[in-house]
C-alpha cells in the first residue's frame, strides 16, 4: 500500500474489523469527494461542454446533482462532514464515484470563455480513487475494500482468510454453488444479504450431511464425521457440534421464518454463526478430499 506515514511503515496498519463509519473517517471521505469536484473529475461522465465547441470544460454539476438524486435518494448532496449517512448509503456513494470519475488531463486555456479544456483517463482516475479510499478504510480499521470492479466488499476475517481462498470440488454442483454463493453473500456490507449467506450455508450443511452412501441422513452424517477422526474425544466433539449447528439452523431465523424463530440482529452475530459452521464444513470436505487449497 502506497502513501503510508512513517509510523504506519514501522508498525503496520491495524486489523480492519470495524463496520461503523466514524466522524473522522466520514470527514476523510467528504474531503476526497470534494477534491474530485474541484478538480472536475466527474466530467468524465457528466461533461460540461465548451460553448464554442472546443471540448469538455469540466463537470456539469447540475447533471451530477440530478443523477445522484435519482440513484442515491437517501443521500444529502452536497455531502456534509457533520451529517453522517448510513453505512450502506456511504458505500453506495463511493461506488457511484468510482463509476463516474476519471483523472482530469488539463489542456489549453480558453481565454474567451475563461476555462480550461479537459480529457479524462478513466482507468487511472479510478485506480487513484481506490487507493485513497482503501487507505482510508485501513487507517480507520474499517472492514471494507473497494475492488477494481468498483464494488465494495467486506474483508474476510483473519480466522477465515486461508480457508476462504479454498475452492470446493465436491462432485455435487448444487453443493459447490451453495457454498460459493454463501461466501459471496457473506462479504456484502449489507446485513440483509449477509443473513442470506447464513441461509445458503445452512442449506449447504443439510445437503452435505447426505453426501455419504448410507441408508439415511443420520447414518450419512455419522460416516462423514468418521472421515475426520476415530479418536473418541474429538469425534464426540464433532458430533456435539454437528447436532448443535443443526439445532441453530432450525431454531433461529435462518432456514425457517415462523414467528417463533429467533431473528439474527447484527453483523457480529452473522460473523459468529457463519465462521462456526464454515469451519466444520471446511474440515469435513477437506477430510473427503473435496477442498482445493489456493495460495
Amino acid at each position: 500500500m502506497t502513501n503510508l506515514y512513517f509510523s504506519e511503515r514501522e508498525l503496520g496498519l491495524p486489523e480492519q474489523n470495524q463496520e461503523q463509519i466514524s466522524k473522522a473517517a466520514w470527514g476523510g471521505i467528504v474531503a476526497i469527494i470534494g477534491i474530485l469536484q474541484t478538480t472536475e473529475a466527474f466530467g468524465a461522465t457528466f461533461p460540461d461542454n465548451c460553448a464554442d465547441g472546443r471540448g469538455c470544460s469540466g463537470a456539469n454539476g447540475g447533471m451530477l446533482f440530478l443523477t445522484i438524486q435519482s440513484d442515491l435518494p437517501n443521500l444529502q448532496w452536497p455531502v456534509d462532514a457533520d451529517e453522517i449517512p448510513s453505512v450502506l448509503t456511504i458505500m453506495d456513494l463511493l461506488e457511484f464515484c468510482h463509476r463516474n470519475i476519471g483523472k482530469p488531463i488539463q489542456h489549453d486555456y480558453h481565454s474567451y470563455q475563461g476555462h480550461y479544456h479537459f480529457s479524462y483517463d478513466v482507468i487511472e482516475g479510478q485506480k487513484e480513487f481506490r487507493q485513497k479510499i482503501n487507505l482510508l478504510f485501513a487507517r480507520h480499521d474499517l472492514a471494507y475494500e473497494l475492488k477494481e470492479s468498483g464494488e465494495i466488499i467486506r474483508l474476510i476475517p483473519l480466522t477465515l482468510q486461508a480457508s476462504f481462498r479454498a475452492k470446493f470440488n465436491t462432485g455435487d454442483n448444487h453443493l459447490n454453488e451453495m457454498l460459493e454463493t454463501a461466501k459471496i453473500k457473506y462479504l456484502s456490507p449489507n446485513l440483509k444479504i449477509r443473513i442470506e449467506a447464513l441461509e445458503k450455508i445452512w442449506d449447504a450443511w443439510e445437503r452435505l450431511k447426505t453426501m455419504e452412501i448410507a441408508p439415511d441422513k443420520k447414518s450419512s452424517a455419522r460416516l462423514l464425521l468418521d472421515r475426520v477422526t476415530r479418536e473418541s474425544n474429538f469425534r464426540q466433539l464433532l458430533e456435539t457440534e454437528a447436532k448443535e449447528l443443526t439445532s441453530i439452523g432450525n431454531n433461529f431465523m435462518i432456514r425457517h421464518t415462523e414467528t417463533t424463530k429467533i431473528p439474527i440482529e447484527s453483523s457480529e452475530q452473522v460473523d459468529y454463526l457463519f465462521q462456526r459452521i464454515y469451519a466444520i464444513i471446511h474440515l469435513l470436505l477437506k477430510a473427503r478430499g473435496n477442498v482445493i487449497e489456493q495460495s
